[in-house]
């Protein structure tokens, strides 16, 4: 038998990446986006007025479509490895007004400053879950306990 130089144990390794971790990564990418998504309600309770700004803060999970006027960017599908999370929706369609304030109305920042706040944490958690979970696949094997 020909000698492979070791190709078969690194396609069986890329095939571990490939496979486990989107999975690992994404349990991350969700608990970080539910942390933001708190913390932005918490910043929007300043403005609150009927409570509808703060319960349209909504965290969008991979395959699923954020709703119709959210901000920022409107309705959209996330990517299998995205988590996103928005603000407003159809009855909602003042978050960005809130946000950066009219000629009329000062600004009530919330989303930015929480994101700004809450960055270092959030992306600190999903690098230890991604390095972990390559770290894991690459050797093929499987700890038991979870850093995310």
């Amino acid at each position: 038998m020909a000698n492979d130089n070791g190709m078969k144990a690194f396609n069986a390794a890329i095939e571990r990446l490939k496979r486990d971790v989107p999975a690992k990564v994404v349990k991350a990418l969700v608990t970080s986006g539910n942390e933001l998504a708190a913390t932005q309600r918490k910043f929007a309770e300043t403005s609150r007025d009927t409570g509808a700004l703060v319960d349209s803060i909504t965290v969008t999970l991979p395959g699923q479509t954020t709703p119709p006027y959210s901000q920022p960017g409107g309705s959209r599908v996330a990517g299998p490895t995205e988590v996103i999370v928005t603000a407003g929706n159809s009855d909602v369609r003042y978050a960005h007004l809130v946000e950066y304030g009219t000629s009329k109305a000062d600004a009530q920042p919330f989303f930015w400053p929480a994101l700004r706040l809450s960055r270092k944490r959030l992306q600190g958690r999903i690098d230890r879950a991604g390095k972990k979970a390559i770290r894991e696949s690459w050797t093929g094997r499987v700890a038991g306990g979870d850093d995310a």
